[in-house]
C-alpha cells in the first residue's frame, strides 16, 4: 500500500463500474466507503454501466455520483486518475464487463476505466477486477490470465454458502467487505470470516 498520508490525509480509491450485471457491488462499495472519513473514491462508469445501474437498482446517474467524493466522465482521458502521479491506494472495478477485461487485459486505454486500470498496474498499485460473466469462454479466461500475470486480482463475485446468509444484501456484504478489506477499508460488521468448525 502506498504511504502518502503526509500529502493527502485521505487514502484514494478509485471505483470503476461497467455494463455487466452486478451494480449493486459498485453501488455498495461507495455506501460503504461514503461514511469513512479517511476515504475519498473516485468514480468512473461506462455509459452501459449506467444502462445497468437504472434497470437493476433503479437508481439515476445523479443518485449514484452523489455516493461519490470525485466523479470522472468515462471520456476524459486528462482526469486525474489517468496519471500515474496521482497517488491512489488502488482500483476496484466492480462489475467488469467482458469487453473491460480484455481492455485491461492488452492494455487498450480506449476510455478513462481501462486507461486508469493500465495506470494502476504500470505502477504496480492493488487493481481487483469483479468480472461478471458465465459460462466462461476461453478467450476469457486468458484475458484474466493475463491481467493476473500483471499483477491484478481476479475476484469473481461468488457467494460463500458456508456463512449461511440469510438475505441477498447480507450475500453483497460479504463480498464486498472482502475485496474492500484487501485494501484495508474498515469492514467490520459485513462479513464474519471463516475460522474454521466449530468443534
Amino acid at each position: 500500500m502506498l504511504n502518502y498520508t503526509k500529502m493527502n490525509q485521505k487514502k484514494r480509491l478509485i471505483i470503476a463500474m461497467t455494463g455487466a450485471t452486478g451494480a449493486i457491488y459498485g453501488v455498495r462499495m461507495l455506501q460503504i466507503l461514503q461514511a469513512q472519513e479517511q476515504w475519498e473514491t473516485h468514480l468512473v462508469i461506462s455509459s452501459a454501466g449506467v444502462v445497468n445501474l437504472t434497470y437493476e437498482m433503479g437508481m439515476k446517474r445523479a443518485e449514484l455520483n452523489a455516493l461519490a467524493d470525485v466523479t470522472h466522465g468515462i471520456n476524459d482521458i486528462a482526469a486525474s486518475i489517468s496519471s500515474g502521479g496521482f497517488k491512489t491506494e488502488g482500483m476496484i472495478i466492480a462489475p467488469c464487463s467482458m469487453k473491460t477485461l480484455a481492455a485491461v487485459a492488452h492494455g487498450f486505454g480506449d476510455n478513462l476505466i481501462s486507461r486508469s486500470a493500465d495506470v494502476i498496474l504500470k505502477e504496480r498499485r492493488r487493481l481487483v477486477v469483479m468480472p461478471r460473466e458465465t459460462p466462461l469462454n476461453l478467450v476469457h479466461i486468458r484475458n484474466m490470465a493475463s491481467v493476473t500475470e500483471m499483477g491484478g486480482i481476479m475476484f469473481p463475485p461468488m457467494p460463500a454458502f458456508y456463512s449461511k446468509s440469510d438475505s441477498l444484501a447480507a450475500m453483497v456484504d460479504e463480498t464486498v467487505g472482502r475485496v474492500l478489506d484487501m485494501f484495508g477499508v474498515n469492514v467490520d460488521g459485513l462479513y464474519t470470516p471463516w475460522e474454521g468448525l466449530v468443534k
